[in-house]
């Protein structure tokens, strides 16, 4: 018996209303670009639009115009898709609340999620819809999940309940010495501001001459 190994997010596929709602949301809301627009070919009665989030994956939804929006909460039953999440800078997640009021749309309020800020609010079709935004950055050549996991393991060994900053920032510095190496033979912290008797005890250049 064989895995079968993905790589990644392909895709994600929604049920949407009429065509033009989704243009309005997707890209008119949260600046996602149309890039491919062709019937499903599974139903050539509908239309299906491809829609590029920023990282080169795709937000996929077939429309019709004949299904009207239904601004209640989608079902969260087991099998169901609880919210989607995507990822905006902190310069955007700072402005996010404004520019909801300023839509007149409804949302949480920033939640403190530890390892990171959230904010929620509905998509024309009920589907909850996250802005999510990392309190942290990768090292070069990490990604957030190596970061969360080695945070996790710092949390579980610690018994704390959560992931938070301080979490993180330890994990950022193990997974930067193990990337990283150094000429010095000891790398642990040090303090170079020495106390004042320290320093009054060490005799001076001039004085050792």
């Amino acid at each position: 018996m064989r895995k079968l190994q993905v790589q990644g997010v392909h895709h994600i596929t929604l049920t949407g209303a009429g065509r033009q709602i989704s243009i309005d949301f997707w890209e008119g809301v949260l600046g996602m670009p149309l890039v491919f627009d062709q019937p499903n070919l599974d139903d050539p009665a509908e239309g299906h639009l491809y829609f590029d989030p920023g990282d080169g994956r795709l937000i996929t939804v077939f429309t019709n115009e004949s299904r009207t929006p239904d601004p209640a909460r989608t079902p969260t039953e087991p099998g169901c898709v609880h919210h989607l999440a995507f990822d905006v800078s902190r310069a955007v997640f700072s402005q996010a609340v404004g520019r909801l009021k300023d839509r007149g749309i409804a949302h949480s309020g920033v939640r403190d999620r530890g390892f990171m800020d959230s904010i929620y609010f509905k998509d024309p079709m009920g589907l909850l819809i996250e802005l999510a935004c990392y309190r942290f950055v990768p090292p070069a050549g990490r990604t957030h999940a190596e970061v969360l996991m080695r945070a996790h393991g710092l949390r579980v060994e610690r018994g704390d309940t959560n992931i938070g900053e301080v979490h993180l920032a330890d994990a950022i510095e193990m997974l930067m010495a193990e990337d990283r190496p150094s000429l010095s033979p000891d790398r642990d912290p040090k303090n170079p501001y020495r106390p004042a008797d320290a320093a009054a005890a060490t005799p001076s250049r001039k004085a050792r001459q």
